[in-house]
């Protein structure tokens, strides 16, 4: 019984999500941060490191020093697992490093470079046994998690019609010439990947079509466009959905939506009704039925008798405290690091603990993109969905 010690990767003071990773992992007590190889610039991870109170012989220069010199330290000293935080393209290197020295790993989305690499990720978790946490966000809300458990148990029927948007507006204008160094690197082939708008948020909808609904998606029509001029990747998309029920879809993933913010909405509608959920109203979940009026069901954690344990496991405060982006982010954090403890303690995760994205999500993660792309270099109108 003891905090889980994290190292992390990328995320330094010149860096946005590394700040929202260690807010996360800190904000239910169970995990400190205790190394770093903060930035690729020896100057910035040390800052950072001071920054963040690290042990100056803990402040590495890079993720391999960090690596090894952790892997080398008593079992009551060394860290339990790595956090990635890193642009695309260095993802792979540092977290198949630790998992080939022991080291559990929580990654950011997606998961790798290429499909190929995250293949290679999946088979190296399957032979040492490891936990790997993609950090999709969206499904850490807990709404999401009861609309997936009322999809589960049944109570709506049969999946019929899957529609998931998320639209945003920060990349109308040509922004990666201008400084912005968040812009400049999603909007690199070189360091992306192949895709931009949907490798950066198309990946989400997908896979909270996939969470919610528990199907998978078999075939694919993609229309990709870079609607900015002098831009390298794509800024829009749009994608007809086949999944493996039967079931029809539609995706649309935006970054050139000017005036939105972090639209994220989906609608699935089954055999008795219908549930539709967004991003900027997180704490509501609407159920449409059939046959009599919408229901609305809010989170809270005070709702047990209402809503699943799923949801509730995820619920911080009672119902009418706005649970956000930060408490999701920190729910993943929080099952990740129950289940990696029941783990070290020899015990069983329960269901509730196991519920975050993992390694198979990663590699479906990095298969959309390379559908999408190939679909949208087609001339067909149905391309499958390959593995």
């Amino acid at each position: 019984m003891r905090k889980l010690r994290m190292g992390m990767v990328g995320g330094g003071l010149d860096a946005f999500i590394g700040a929202i990773h260690r807010i996360a992992a800190n904000m239910d007590g169970k995990i400190e941060l205790c190394c770093g190889a903060l930035s690729i610039n020896p100057e910035i991870a040390k800052e950072s490191g001071k920054a963040l109170f690290l042990p100056e012989d803990r402040t590495y220069l890079t993720f391999e020093e960090m690596i090894e010199k952790e892997s080398k330290m008593p079992a009551d000293k060394r860290i339990d697992f790595v956090t990635i935080v890193t642009p695309n393209f260095a993802h792979f290197a540092p977290a198949m490093m630790a998992l080939e020295n022991g080291f559990n790993v929580v990654i950011e989305k997606p998961m790798t470079f290429t499909l190929e690499e995250a293949r290679l990720l999946k088979k190296k978790v399957e032979e040492t046994g490891l936990v790997l946490c993609l950090t999709h966000t969206y499904s850490g809300y807990p709404m999401v998690k009861q609309a997936k458990a009322m999809v589960n148990e049944g109570v709506l029927g049969n999946v019929r019609k899957i529609i998931v948007e998320y639209p945003q507006g920060w990349l109308s204008r040509l922004s990666e010439r201008e400084g912005n160094a968040q812009a400049s690197w999603r909007t690199d082939p070189k360091k992306s990947g192949k895709s931009g708008c949907m490798g950066d948020i198309g990946t989400h909808a997908a896979h909270l079509a996939e969470y919610i609904s528990g199907l998978k998606i078999i075939k694919l029509c993609a229309d990709l466009s870079t609607m900015v001029k002098g831009r390298a990747l794509e800024d829009d998309g749009n994608v007809l959905l086949k999944f493996d029920n039967g079931a029809s879809g539609v995706l649309m993933a935006s970054q050139i939506a000017a005036g939105e913010e972090n639209a994220l909405k989906i609608k699935i509608y089954a055999e008795n009704g219908g549930l539709e959920w967004e991003q900027q109203e997180p704490n509501t979940l609407l159920v449409k039925w059939l046959d009599k009026p919408t229901q609305i069901l809010r989170a809270g954690s005070n709702y047990t008798s209402i809503l699943s344990s799923f949801a509730t496991q995820n619920c911080r405060t009672p119902g009418g405290h706005p649970e956000g982006y930060l408490e999701a982010f920190g729910n993943i954090y929080r099952n990740f690091a129950l289940t990696l403890s029941s783990k070290l303690e020899g015990k069983t995760p329960t269901k509730e603990m196991l519920d975050f994205p993992g390694v198979d999500d990663g590699v479906r993660g990095m298969a959309f993109i390379e559908n999408v792309v190939n679909s949208g270099n087609s001339s067909e109108k149905w391309t499958d969905f390959k593995m």
